[in-house]
């Protein structure tokens, strides 16, 4: 992924372990999970939105030159 091997992992993670302990290492996965989630979340809100508006705006298009079309008629 960025290069890191077992041996650099794992002394990664036994560094956090010294800095955080082994009580604290669950409440900070923990947290970590929920704040993905939430991010996760607000992005596919995002995205929605904006593909509703995108469509919504589509249909207005197509609405009006619909109508400018009759119109002509």
């Amino acid at each position: 992924m960025f290069g890191l091997g077992p041996w650099e992992l794992l002394l990664i993670f036994l560094a956090i372990l010294l800095l955080f302990g082994a009580k604290r290492l669950p409440e900070i996965a923990q947290g970590m999970g929920k704040g993905i989630r939430e991010f996760k979340k607000a992005m596919k809100d995002t995205t929605e939105e904006i593909k509703g508006a995108v469509d919504s705006e589509l249909d207005g298009k197509t609405k009006s030159s619909a109508n400018s079309e009759k119109k002509k008629e």
